[in-house]
């Protein structure tokens, strides 16, 4: 999520990056990558742009241009952020003032249209006015379209209400702004259109008429499981869309052997819906001695039905292939809003193409039945394995068509997958992974990859070793994840490769191991080997955060995944590296210009000096920006003839690289050219013999010209502008699934500058051209959605359309996607960077704070098994990845209205404190979030920004405890405990037991917590758990007669201790040492670690278990605040001596810090 960056507008360097003359972003409250055009095209049309770009040569005073970007603007904030459209629905009145201020400034520019006409009444000028008066009758249809947008809206949702209500509870039908935010996007955070709907079925069974009653209300279907996927193709292209989201479908069966059709021996399979999380199949069949082949990076979020619609693959692809090479059967809800159940036949229990002909049954049933019920109709389809990839690769996901095989590589087009079973696997007895590090060039060790790989599947014919998976990450990657050299070399390694060796013979896999080591000594690589499973888990880590290389542009990037031919592996890591040192000379180019731009400019800021005969004279300060201004037109030279002679060759070149200012390197290029005749520029470039850098060749030159303190304002301006152009260059970094060449190649890009983006879809062409160029395929797992629909041929993608216009020629599934047009051309990403001077109203309040501690988000939904408020059965689905995409939302609301004469709404007040409350602050999301985001933290500050505000809501339960836990007085707190604890206690389990029966529909089935519950619910929550009874009479320190609240007591025993003894400082928990003796075995509360002692109490650290984490901490390691998490289970307690009640207190006290 790109949320706000904080910028200063009146910097130097904000300037450089503002191009007047562009005027990309004119329109106000646009945070997103659009710029004007594309608004005005989506908004008015393709006519309208051009008159208005005609007219933007002809302004005088600029008022009608502002006013009429004014009324976009507005059209364009509300239409893409669901809680101003909830709000101006709900609220007339807000909805009038508006219309009234758009049509009010349509009318201001028609007034001044017609003075302009009066007093230029030439040809000139009526022909101006024309094209005025076009552009305000576009504008006016548009405002028109918007207003009446309301009350469909309003009607469709109670229609849609009543029609979706007859085959699913009312609590899944969702049209909140946390919904459809939470599924207006995948991993991507390209957006077109917000969803109309989301739902949530409860069952397999009630999908197929939910699909029905979709069609009913004229509503596309979009499936949609863990929304982890990198191209798009969840993203709704339509307003009148309804996301089926299938999280809820989560039954999971046992592993069990299975007589499959044509197959001559019993399988191991497992059943799954197709809302099972990937990691809990891979779970499962583990426990069960067998391995689950599907294991794409996003298995902690992705679901099933996905891993169907995309064939996803993963690491193991390499050994037993994607899902479609693992699928027994699956059952799907076609465009007919039937059952259709897909068997493969005849199933060779490995990769799909390598048999002649893959055999499939496909059996119809009624929509109108449970499934399986009444058969409809049977289909057999037979198709050649070699349709299934291309031929020498080992993914290919670039054919839509399949042969028509339903569901599976269709990215939801063709249907819904419900379920589906798996074949399972057995894993060798013995697993070892090698972690290869490499030093020397990328494309001198990328042939080390073909050579493990050959050399393995020789050992495998003969019953030996196997490669079970080979993963590559190249320098890029290695420093995004944070990796730790394993080598002792000095230097960074160029490429990591990451790998399983398996096998049943241990002599035999520890032998193929060091071979493979061996082969990487002789490329100038180390290895290093993990035999644990502790230990082959920590080699995997790195691999797991490859999503962390778009943080520094706020987690947006192009993610592009390509397969070559592994033999031709090499030509493509040095494509990449050509395309990456173009892109380098650019953005260094560019800040050429920008330097000589600041230096020609005049004024430069001085520095202050105490002798006013060190300032400066003008002819000395001229006398040195001449000199700055030669030395940037040098390295301008320099720098051009690198970006132009790329491609020359070495022994031609180094007479001119020596001339333009290489001197030191004439005998080293001497020596290249006799080692290797075919050098060229690009080679001693790429092995960085030649070095492009701003800090040798500008930074220092600048430092000498600019001596002395009284410069430093200068080379500090300077320093800046290299960082705002640095900010907007490009770069490709690749990671690779390296047993079957398939290549993820992605480009961080920061939304904001359109340059930048315009750079990174150019560089992605290019990188397109270079894989088919190398006989390879544009995608290998991701599939093809939005973002690679435009570099597929007719050829390739025609057979697919055909077969939709077939099966579904309304577009009742994922309408467009696929189809003409639906590429990125209407799809925008949040860039909230572009704020500029808004930016000040967020440094002025804690939503910048806010902001920028979710700002690197990726989406990617690891944060979803770990959180305890996203729980899709209990219709809970505010996972801190979805959370985090409402609050961006909530607070561009809050700078739009904060800029109107609206007001913020209260409301949106209300939707913050929604996300804040559904968070039970337990950390647990920081430790497998990529980028480190903890949104424990997080919701602490919006709780605190909220009562800070004034906008949290009393809730009388919330002040009684705060009451209680805060008092020190013992007789109020004695006075206190008697109401709520005695009383309180005894009433609410006297309820649960009057009550119980009535709760059981609820607590079974808990219904949507979004917003403020009605009195029934709440009443039914706080009656369906008893409280507990028998409860201690006094508390602790009535005990011990120490109610004063300024005594600590230390419990110890003399004969045992001395002043070197580790103490132990238990604090049972908030509240404890008030309601109860001191905590029991059962309590949950909050520990304290120790610390060496002198004779005192002081200097005691503390350990926090909260109590949402009860029984689940972890010993031996240091906590989030550098604190240990455990008490030492070898710790001895004392007996409290002399005290009557010692015994009991010890019992009590201690008893709970043992079972840490």
């Amino acid at each position: 999520m790109n949320a706000p960056q904080v910028f200063d507008p009146h910097g130097a360097a904000t300037a450089v990056a503002a191009d007047p003359e562009a005027r990309l972003r004119e329109i106000p409250y646009n945070y997103t990558s659009f710029s004007d055009r594309e608004i005005v095209i989506r908004l008015l049309g393709d006519d309208a742009w051009a008159a208005l770009a005609e007219l933007r040569a002809e302004r005088r005073t600029g008022r009608s241009a502002r006013m009429l970007y004014e009324v976009l603007g507005d059209i364009w904030v509300v239409r893409r952020n669901p809680y101003l459209q909830d709000d101006l629905l709900d609220n007339p009145k807000r909805r009038a003032m508006l219309i009234e201020a758009l049509h009010h400034r349509l009318s201001e520019i028609e007034k001044r249209r017609r003075a302009d006409l009066t007093e230029h009444g030439d040809e000139a000028g009526v022909d101006r006015a024309a094209r005025v008066e076009t552009l305000v009758q576009a504008a006016r249809r548009a405002v028109d379209e918007f207003e009446s947008e309301f009350q469909k809206t309003y009607d469709l949702r109670r229609r849609a209400t009543k029609v979706l209500g007859r085959v699913t509870e009312k609590d899944n039908i969702k049209f909140d702004g946390l919904s459809r935010v939470s599924h207006v996007t995948d991993a991507t955070d390209w957006r077109v259109e917000y969803p109309f709907v989301v739902l949530t079925p409860d069952t397999e069974a009630e999908i197929a008429g939910m699909i029905k009653a979709c069609f009913e209300l004229g509503l596309t279907v979009i499936p949609r499981g863990g929304g982890t996927g990198y191209t798009g193709g969840a993203v709704p292209l339509t307003p009148f869309s309804a996301v089926i989201n299938t999280e809820k479908l989560e039954q999971l069966g046992a592993v069990e052997m299975t007589e499959l059709p044509g197959v001559d021996r019993k399988v191991p399979t497992i059943f799954s819906g197709a809302g099972v999380v990937t990691r809990r199949v891979t779970e499962a069949a583990e426990q069960a001695g067998f391995v689950f082949a599907v294991d794409p990076t996003s298995l902690d979020a992705s679901c099933v039905g996905g891993n169907v619609a995309m064939n996803a693959g993963g690491k193991k692809a390499v050994l037993w292939g994607t899902a479609l090479d693992n699928l027994a059967w699956w059952r799907m809800v076609d465009p007919e809003g039937n059952w259709l159940e897909v068997t493969r036949l005849d199933h060779n229990l490995g990769k799909i193409h390598d048999i002649e002909v893959a055999r499939f049954e496909l059996k119809w049933f009624d929509g109108n039945y449970a499934p399986g019920e009444k058969l409809l109709r049977t289909e057999a389809l037979d198709i050649k394995g070699r349709v299934f990839r291309k031929e020498g690769l080992g993914k290919d996901v670039t054919d839509k068509f399949l042969a028509g095989l339903p569901g599976v590589q269709k990215e939801g087009c063709d249907g819904l997958i419900t379920s589906a079973r798996w074949v399972l696997h057995k894993m060798p007895a013995h697993t070892r992974t090698v972690c290869l590090e490499f030093f020397g060039q990328a494309r001198e060790a990328i042939p080390s990859i073909v050579e493990i790989k050959d050399y393995l599947f020789e050992t495998s014919k003969q019953g030996g070793a196997i490669l079970a998976g080979l993963e590559h990450l190249d320098e890029r990657y290695l420093r995004a994840v944070g990796y730790a050299t394993k080598s002792k070399r000095n230097g960074f390694p160029k490429m990591v490769l990451i790998g399983d060796i398996v096998g049943n013979d241990a002599d035999a896999v520890a032998q193929a191991t060091s071979e493979v080591v061996r082969m990487a000594n002789g490329k100038s690589g180390e290895g290093f080997v993990a035999v644990s499973a502790e230990a082959r888990k920590r080699f995997w880590l790195d691999r797991s955060r490859t999503a962390a290389i778009a943080k520094h542009t706020n987690a947006f990037k192009i993610n592009e995944d390509v397969v070559i031919p592994l033999d031709r592996m090499g030509e493509y890591t040095d494509g990449i590296e050509r395309i990456n040192i173009e892109l380098s000379i650019k953005n260094k180019l560019q800040l050429v210009d920008a330097l000589e731009a600041f230096f020609k400019a005049g004024k430069l800021p001085l520095g202050k000096s105490d002798d006013a005969n060190e300032i400066p004279s003008a002819e000395l300060l001229e006398d040195r920006v001449q000199q700055a201004l030669d030395l940037l037109k040098r390295v301008r030279t320099r720098w051009e003839f690198l970006r132009d002679k790329l491609d020359l060759s070495l022994r031609e070149a180094q007479h001119y690289l020596v001339g333009l200012g290489y001197e030191a390197l004439a005998e080293k290029f001497a020596d290249r050219v006799d080692a290797q005749a075919d050098a060229t520029v690009f080679h001693v470039t790429q092995d960085r013999t030649i070095r492009v850098s701003w800090k040798q060749e500008i930074r220092a030159e600048l430092r000498q010209i600019f001596n002395g303190g009284e410069f430093k304002p200068i080379l500090d301006e300077a320093q800046a502008i290299h960082k705002q152009v640095l900010r907007g260059r490009v770069f490709v970094a690749l990671h690779m699934h390296a047993g079957d060449g398939n290549v993820h190649t992605n480009l961080p890009v920061n939304s904001d500058n359109y340059e930048m983006l315009q750079d990174a879809h150019t560089a992605v062409a290019r990188i397109m051209k270079l894989a088919r160029s190398l006989d390879g395929v544009i995608s290998g797992e991701h599939g093809i959605g939005i973002t690679k629909l435009e570099f597929l041929t007719d050829d390739e993608i025609g057979e697919f359309r055909a077969y939709k216009q077939r099966v579904d020629p309304h577009g009742r599934f994922n309408a467009g996607k696929l189809l003409e047009g639906a590429d990125l051309r209407n799809a925008y990403t949040p860039s909230f960077g572009l704020m500029g001077y808004e930016s000040l109203i967020m440094q002025q309040s804690d939503i910048g704070a806010i902001s920028e501690s979710i700002k690197d988000c990726l989406r990617c939904g690891k944060c979803k098994p770990v959180c305890a408020t996203h729980v899709p059965r209990a219709n809970l689905l505010y996972s801190p990845r979805n959370k985090i995409l409402a609050t961006s939302l909530l607070v561009e609301a809050f700078l739009y209205e904060e800029q109107t004469r609206r007001g913020v709404s209260i409301k949106h007040w209300d939707e913050f404190g929604d996300v804040a409350d559904h968070c039970t602050v337990c950390h647990k999301c920081v430790t497998p979030c990529p980028v480190k985001i903890d949104f424990g933290d997080v919701t602490m500050n919006m709780r605190n920004l909220l009562r800070k505000m004034g906008k949290k809501k009393f809730n009388p339960g919330n002040a009684a405890g705060m009451f209680f836990l805060n008092a020190t007085n013992p007789q109020t707190i004695n006075l206190a405990r008697t109401a709520m604890m005695g009383i309180g206690y005894k009433a609410q389990r006297l309820g649960n037991e009057v009550l119980k029966k009535f709760a059981k529909k609820q607590t079974a089935h808990p219904p949507a917590t979004v917003g403020k519950p009605p009195v029934t619910q709440q009443v039914i929550h706080f009656m369906n758990k008893k409280m507990p009874g028998n409860l201690p009479k006094k508390t602790a320190r009535a005990l011990l007669d120490i109610e004063d609240n300024k005594i600590v007591p230390i419990i110890r025993n003399p004969k045992t201790t001395t002043a070197d003894t580790e103490a132990v400082f238990y604090f049972p928990g908030c509240g404890f040492r008030a309601a109860f003796l001191a905590g029991r075995p059962s309590d949950s509360g909050d520990a304290v670690g120790s610390r060496r002692a002198n004779g005192a109490a002081a200097g005691l650290s503390v350990l926090r278990l909260s109590a949402a984490r009860l029984g689940s901490v972890r010993q031996g390691r240091a906590d989030r605040h550098g604190q240990p998490r455990a008490v030492p289970s070898r710790r001895e307690y004392a007996e409290l001596s002399r005290h009557q009640n010692g015994g009991g207190v010890v019992r009590h006290l201690l008893r709970p810090a043992r079972r840490l």
